[in-house]
């Protein structure tokens, strides 16, 4: 890596951790170049899709010219692993805000989990969560839940091209889902559990993949820290 390269335009695969949001992630980057390679001010760096901090996994992120492959890179495919909890319900669809219902489980079968999934396959309606970035009335959509304002959402289409159940030790349930730019994992969890006749919230997830890049090559931003600066 040098400077004149970093400057042209490279993409780094990063391993993004639990907490860390996908601005903190880039903002280390961007210390750590500047640090190494006395880069200008206005060097250009950013990332091909959000992660929530209370996700992991691979974030991409493009510096100099490849910025300008952003919104190619975030169009590709992307696939998750993670965790539903079925039988209960939170606002935000995950573990950001507190469990606001419960609800039976009992006739939740490893059957009735494996035929409702059939359900999700190709494309689908799905209504972003309210706790959410995407913009309604000139606000994000987090700023009118955090306020207590209701707000109409539209369903969107979105397409699941995979969907594999991994593990079933109820009230957890494993997953890995390939899909289509603009799937919310968290409104996947809560429509599946209406699916069950249930509920469901998102405990863990954990994107893997984006297009070609996986995030087995990808590091954490310390160690990219550690490797840069060393």
């Amino acid at each position: 890596m040098t400077k004149e390269k970093i400057l042209e335009g490279q993409v780094l695969l990063i391993d993004k951790p639990l907490t860390w949001s996908s601005f903190q992630a880039v903002n280390k980057l961007k210390y750590v170049l500047k640090k190494r390679f006395d880069l200008p001010k206005k060097f250009k760096i950013g990332h091909a899709g959000t992660l929530d901090p209370l996700a992991t996994g691979l974030l991409i992120i493009c510096t100099g010219k490849f910025t300008k492959k952003i919104t190619e890179i975030q169009a590709q495919e992307k696939e998750y692993t993670g965790t539903f909890v079925v039988g209960s319900t939170t606002p935000s669809y995950d573990l950001e805000t507190e469990i606001d219902a419960t609800f039976p489980i009992e006739h939740i079968t490893e059957d009735l989990i494996k035929k409702t999934v059939e359900k999700f396959i190709g494309e689908i309606d799905q209504k972003p969560p309210v706790f959410s970035a995407i913009k309604k009335d000139g606000k994000r959509l987090y700023e009118h839940a955090r306020a207590g304002e209701e707000v109409e959402i539209s369903a969107r289409k979105t397409t699941i091209y995979e969907f594999e159940i991994t593990r079933i030790a109820i009230p957890e349930v494993d997953f890995r889902v390939k899909c289509s730019k603009g799937t919310y994992i968290r409104s996947l969890a809560f429509d599946f559990g209406n699916a069950l006749q249930s509920g469901a919230h998102l405990t863990v997830l954990r994107r893997t993949k984006i297009g070609d890049y996986s995030v087995e090559n990808a590091v954490s931003p310390l160690a990219f820290e550690e490797q840069s600066l060393s």
